[in-house]
């Protein structure tokens, strides 16, 4: 039952709203700060507003001042977003090795926390080095929109503190939708995200976003803002087979991708062309050997390939058709055309024989668009498409085997309901994954050792299109995913099945994705011909399921979760200025007592700008002491310590010990190993003797070595 609204009407937004009707250009969004009746606190929030000069300007007759007027995509908390991309974060990546597989070993990496946390802490380590990024950020449909950025505090605590919950939770916000609808909102979460991805990218490198109708032009805008416009590769649309029913009028069956590139230059430099496997071309392969089997004429099979053709998903095959009663070796063919190109000049000193009349067939007008030595070599291979006699004028045969890939085209379609069934079979449930062969096919546009990014990664598709290319052409990609471990709808199937939150589905999904691929390599050995890739890919299946040939190189299904945390540092390390003399008692140690030894190794890594994927082995060190006797001075013995823990990351390239009561024996022990950098806790050696000695020792044993204290 709805509540009488006692408050008078206000008669502004009112006015406003009859405004749009005539000037939609003159209403603008604005900061409203206001106080919230129920807390009697301060809160920001955005509401419509008229652009005053506008509309002076649409009132009079003559130019009428104003500000400089310039040409910009500008609004309410763009410089507070360009503020929070560059500002600092006190916060680390925290390893959690129970959920992650072949944690040693694997170059993949799970990062759970708000993705504006991760770009920031990839900075050092991954600046430059990634050649890939696909997003798919949240569209700004006006539901509830949980990237509201205060440093990343949960989506619980902003509500709270930004006044649109109250202490027991219940929304304070009532007219959700209409807020949510705001583009400043949503400007504001992509703006900074977007920055910092692109500090990410190789100067060759590319990004693809997929975006709805709502936030289509102002996507394009900011990326012409953060990439540049010359940047611009294309805008593509994506057809699906559902219809969203957020129209009234037209019936939207699609999105877009949005791609742009670090530098164009470097770009053209590195990429030979971007073609690609025709769409659903291995369905209609297998649809195709149906036709061919089902003994029709060739009337019928001309009828049957035509109704085929008609499909949205078929469209790039609309000029292949079939008149021969058999299908040739090389496979299903189109009539290409016979003569030259429009504004081109042709041959005309030579004729073609009729294989069955042998009289020689009729010429094009514009003469043949080869050469005679040529004509006749496709003649021997019988790649000419002869009518049923001499008038009617060959046309040589362009077959699909060969004409299976082509550049990009605008339009595509890939069709998700495959995907929910995949996952529904993989006893996994999200609601509209991103289709696996769409992610996959821009992937391989890309060299085979690329480094893959997607820091919305929902359902991880990303990971699993990365694996199952690695898989199928040995290549070597690293996938290093994102995902805010947004919680799961209490009713949804994904939740019944014990799935807490959507960072939870996508590292289940990853984990059985990797064991299905690596199963189905083993079981096939050395795979199967293409044609039986064709027929099993036309089937309505597992699309991870097409037969894989052996990879070259061990196939990596493993990832690391890594967790965004606070830093591992008590607040005195960056503050310590801020800090009472009566707290000092507690701050002896400037480390925060829950955090181990791992946990430290990666907070050094990142501010180190170590790749965060290196192999990491731990070593258990038993030294001696050569300074302390074990029992009283004239023993010749040596005391022995307990012994101490160390990190080897990548071999060599980094040595770390975070235990105390480290002597001048174990950093000897170190030394001879000639680490190229070497750390250690501040408080954690022995005396102050050992840490005053520590730069001598390797200064003799190892000068190459780089030496730092946490």
């Amino acid at each position: 039952m709805d509540k009488l609204n006692l408050h008078s009407p206000d008669l502004t937004q009112a006015n406003i709203a009859k405004l749009a009707q005539l000037f939609p250009h003159c209403v603008t969004e604005i900061k409203d700060e206001t106080a919230n009746s129920s807390f009697s606190l301060p809160t920001s929030s955005l509401k419509y507003a008229i652009d005053f000069d506008l509309l002076r300007q649409e009132l009079s007759g003559s130019l009428v001042e104003g500000p400089q007027e310039r040409y910009q995509l500008n609004w309410p908390g763009k410089r507070e977003a360009l503020l929070t991309a560059n500002a600092p974060i006190a916060k680390t990546l925290r390893p959690c090795r129970a959920e992650s597989v072949d944690f040693d070993r694997t170059q993949n990496l799970y990062i759970e926390g708000d993705n504006l946390d991760a770009l920031k802490l990839l900075q050092e380590t991954y600046l430059g080095k990634v050649k890939m990024i696909y997003i798919d950020p949240p569209y700004n449909t006006g539901n509830d929109f949980i990237y509201e950025d205060d440093f990343a505090e949960d989506t619980a605590s902003y509500l709270q503190r930004s006044n649109q919950k109250d202490p027991e939770g219940n929304r304070l916000v009532a007219n959700n939708e209409s807020n949510g609808r705001f583009h400043s909102d949503w400007l504001s979460m992509i703006y900074p995200r977007l920055k910092l991805a692109r500090n990410l990218l190789r100067d060759d490198g590319v990004i693809f976003i997929s975006i709805d109708d709502n936030e289509q032009a102002n996507l394009k805008r900011v990326c012409d803002e953060v990439f540049g416009e010359g940047n611009f590769i294309s805008l593509n649309a994506r057809v699906t087979n559902s219809a969203k029913n957020t129209s009234k009028f037209t019936s939207i069956t699609h999105d877009y991708t949005i791609i742009y590139c670090k530098n164009i230059n470097f770009l053209r430099e590195k990429s030979l062309s971007w073609k690609i496997p025709k769409s659903n071309i291995k369905e209609f392969l297998a649809k195709l050997k149906n036709i061919k089997n089902a003994g029709l004429s060739n009337k019928d099979i001309s009828q049957e390939i035509r109704s085929l053709v008609k499909y949205p998903r078929f469209y790039e095959f609309d000029h292949y058709y079939y008149v021969d009663d058999h299908f040739e070796k090389r496979g299903p063919y189109a009539s290409d055309k016979p003569g030259p190109t429009k504004g081109n000049t042709g041959y005309k000193n030579y004729t073609l024989p009729h294989p069955v009349t042998l009289k020689d067939c009729k010429i094009p007008s514009t003469g043949w668009a080869m050469n005679y030595e040529k004509a006749q070599k496709m003649l021997q291979e019988e790649r000419w498409h002869f009518g049923p006699d001499e008038n009617t004028i060959p046309r040589p045969k362009a077959y699909l085997s060969e004409k299976s890939k082509s550049k990009i085209t605008g339009l595509q379609f890939f069709d998700s309901q495959k995907d929910v069934k995949m996952l529904q079979k993989m006893g996994l449930s999200f609601d509209n994954p991103k289709p696996l062969d769409f992610i996959r096919l821009f992937i391989s546009l890309f060299d085979k050792e690329s480094i893959v990014l997607d820091f919305f990664s929902g359902s991880a598709t990303t990971a699993h299109a990365v694996m199952q290319l690695n898989a199928e052409d040995g290549g070597s990609r690293k996938f290093i995913l994102v995902q805010l471990p947004e919680p799961c709808d209490p009713k949804s199937e994904a939740y019944k099945a014990g799935y807490q939150t959507i960072a939870d589905i996508g590292k289940e999904r990853i984990r059985r994705a990797g064991q299905k691929i690596l199963e189905r390599m083993k079981a096939e050995g050395g795979g199967v011909n293409q044609g039986e890739k064709a027929e099993s890919a036309g089937k309505d299946e597992d699309i991870s399921s097409f037969s894989l040939p052996p990879s070259s190189l061990p196939l990596d299904i493993g990832f690391r979760v890594l967790k965004i945390d606070t830093s591992n540092m008590q607040d005195v390390y960056y503050t310590p200025d801020a800090l009472h003399k009566d707290d000092l008692h507690q701050f002896v140690d400037n480390i925060r007592p829950d955090r181990s030894p791992e946990d430290l190794l990666f907070q050094v890594l990142l501010a180190w700008g170590v790749d965060l994927t290196l192999p990491i082995s731990q070593e258990t060190i038993v030294v001696k002491d050569e300074q302390t006797p074990a029992i009283h001075p004239s023993s010749l013995s040596l005391h022995p310590l307990p012994p101490y823990t160390v990190f080897f990351v990548d071999g060599n390239a980094l040595a770390a010990c975070f235990d105390t009561g480290i002597n001048e024996a174990l950093v000897k022990e170190l030394a001879q190993r000639k680490p190229l950098r070497v750390v250690f806790r501040d408080d954690g050696f022995a005396s102050d003797s050992v840490k005053i000695n520590i730069g001598q020792i390797f200064k003799l044993m190892s000068p190459g070595t780089e030496i730092k204290t946490l």
